[in-house]
């Protein structure tokens, strides 16, 4: 099943409904359709109202990564440990960030904390990107009064798990061009050089070895 799901090729789509309290909220999401994008805000316990898929044509989108965010993580615990109010610091990183996508992601988020939202809830709204972990920490780290020293963590935590999976691509990778290898030199064989072995032995009179035929 997971992979049927990862074969549907995410668009990113713009929405617009109401928040518990009858706020209206809006922003983007990725993913498989519309059907999905609704079922992910209903969660989150917003109404939609409008669903619209993005064109991206000519638009230079980028997807947004788990490295994406795990930058967005560190900078935004070294902005607020630094004593950078929470506001000025999402403006900092989104105006400072490379991928175009994630500017407008943080700065949506920065829109709604304006409104009136906690950053947990801001977080809540775009669940693709930030996790029931991720935005469950946050609310914690509000609650106590901690949010810069559980940015840190959370920030900690991902790079471990990007460096994690970079090192298992790294190690899957060997074994993978060995395969690819031995399949091109098997395809080589197969096409250039036992044909080459049949018109030898017929020039002979002579038929190939039965197992060399098979």
């Amino acid at each position: 099943m997971a992979t049927a799901a990862k074969a549907v090729k995410d668009a990113t789509f713009l929405w617009e409904g109401m928040d518990k309290r009858g706020k209206k909220v809006k922003g983007q999401l990725q993913a498989g359709g519309e059907a999905m994008v609704n079922s992910l805000l209903r969660k989150q316990g917003i109404t939609v109202t409008k669903v619209k898929k993005q064109s991206t044509l000519f638009s230079g989108a980028k997807k947004i990564t788990d490295k994406d965010v795990t930058l967005f993580t560190r900078q935004l615990a070294t902005m607020m440990k630094a004593g950078v109010p929470l506001l000025q610091s999402f403006e900092i990183v989104a105006r400072g960030h490379s991928n175009p996508s994630m500017q407008r992601l943080l700065l949506e988020i920065k829109a709604d904390i304006e409104k009136g939202s906690s950053l947990t809830q801001a977080f809540g709204r775009h669940p693709l990107y930030f996790d029931a972990l991720f935005c469950n920490l946050v609310g914690a780290g509000e609650a106590a009064g901690i949010l810069e020293g559980v940015l840190d963590r959370l920030a900690i935590y991902k790079e471990k798990i990007l460096a994690i999976k970079s090192k298992i691509k790294s190690a899957l990778f060997y074994p993978i061009s060995i395969i690819v290898v031995a399949f091109i030199i098997t395809a080589v064989i197969m096409i250039f050089v036992i044909p080459a072995f049949k018109d030898l032995f017929s020039s002979f009179g002579a038929d190939l070895p039965g197992p060399t035929l098979w």
